[in-house]
């Protein structure tokens, strides 16, 4: 059983500070192997790595491989637009990028309760049928970050929809806020195709406490705590795509295994580590960067973030986060730059009081 999905968010750098250097050698060795594996699927979007991902679709798939051998999925940025003409520009300017001719599957992008109402109002939903009518698209959907009562409102009220890609895994699947598997019952209920997107949440589950994975090895320690969270699921019977932000030619060959569904056993020691997560994570980021380009003073959000939940979690190691810390600032604005005007918190796909969290950074760190 796989079902995974290569998302062109977390692509390959030679500086890992410049979303625009993509290396083009490692990621054209991982599409290589991919698509080598039978699977075929890719995923982007018009502000991923502000717009550089779509244009590494055109490079390391559309130029180099067959039109049909291929599934592309894009997205409508709605929360950028501002008439409903934008909605044709975006589209237009996402398939120059892609060269890709057509879309096969085409999203409204980062749905939630406030953005629906803008949705609503500039006609998203009626564009992306309209492409579909007339075969610009083959498919289409939105992805979502709500809670399940506003995905049913949508799905009642937006006929035609063949498909949603929810945030779905173990760490969310009971979360008061993103709600996994309410949502999915929900997206099951209407019948719609399920894409997963955070199976791993943004790496976090790649990476657990030493309690945590410890808790894991215990119930299987042959399988990394990747593969526990891409098992849990792809065991999904709904789930149609499982994407995954790949990186490195290592990640691809080891999600392009057969992945098992868990065991009893296995379930309930994810369980027990999902709880321990839980406990020692101060910031809930998936690290998805949509923050960081809008941000007048270029603070790097998500890996502040990231280094200071490695903190929270072995405080007596701050000897040895502060000084990377201080070499992730070097060109750029610290926590203690932050001037509070909203611009990330307002396309954060998890709803994280960014700004206050940043104040717990500096404290911490500056």
């Amino acid at each position: 059983m796989n079902k995974i999905g290569f998302g062109f968010l977390r692509l390959p750098l030679l500086d890992p500070k410049n979303d625009q250097t993509t290396d083009y050698e490692e990621l054209n060795r991982m599409v290589d192997a991919f698509l080598a594996s039978g699977q075929n699927y890719f995923d982007t979007a018009w502000t991923y790595m502000d717009g550089e991902s779509e244009n590494a679709i055109r490079k390391a798939v559309v130029e180099r491989y067959p039109r049909e051998s291929f599934r592309l999925a894009d997205k409508l940025p709605g929360y950028l637009a501002k008439s409903e003409e934008d909605s044709e520009r975006y589209f237009q300017e996402s398939l120059a990028r892609t060269g890709a001719g057509y879309f096969d599957v085409y999203l409204v992008h980062g749905v939630d309760s406030e953005s629906y109402e803008r949705s609503k109002k500039l006609r998203h939903f009626d564009f992306v049928r309209q492409l579909k009518a007339e075969g610009r698209v083959r498919e289409i959907g939105f992805s979502f970050h709500d809670n399940a009562d506003v995905l049913r409102q949508i799905l009642e009220e937006q006929p035609g929809m063949d498909c949603v890609q929810l945030q779905i895994n173990y760490l969310d699947w009971d979360s008061d806020s993103v709600q996994s598997r309410k949502c999915l019952e929900v997206a099951e209920e209407f019948g719609k195709k399920v894409i997963v997107m955070e199976p791993v949440k943004g790496g976090m589950l790649a990476n657990l406490p030493e309690k945590a994975e410890a808790a894991l090895r215990a119930a299987n320690p042959s399988c990394s705590p990747a593969h526990w969270a891409l098992r849990f699921v792809q065991q999904i019977p709904s789930v149609d795509v499982c994407l995954s932000g790949m990186s490195t030619l290592s990640q691809v060959q080891a999600n392009l295994c057969d992945f098992a569904p868990l065991s009893e056993k296995e379930t309930l020691a994810l369980k027990k580590a999902a709880a321990i997560v839980r406990e020692l994570t101060a910031i809930p980021c998936t690290g998805c960067s949509y923050c960081v380009s809008g941000c007048p003073q270029r603070v790097w959000i998500p890996k502040y973030f990231k280094l200071y939940n490695e903190y929270r979690v072995k405080p007596d190691d701050k000897w040895k986060v502060q000084p990377e810390y201080k070499k992730m600032t070097e060109g750029r604005g610290s926590a203690a730059d932050c001037i509070g005007c909203g611009a990330c918190e307002s396309v954060c796909p998890q709803h994280l009081p960014i700004i206050e969290h940043l104040k717990q950074v500096s404290e911490a760190l500056d």
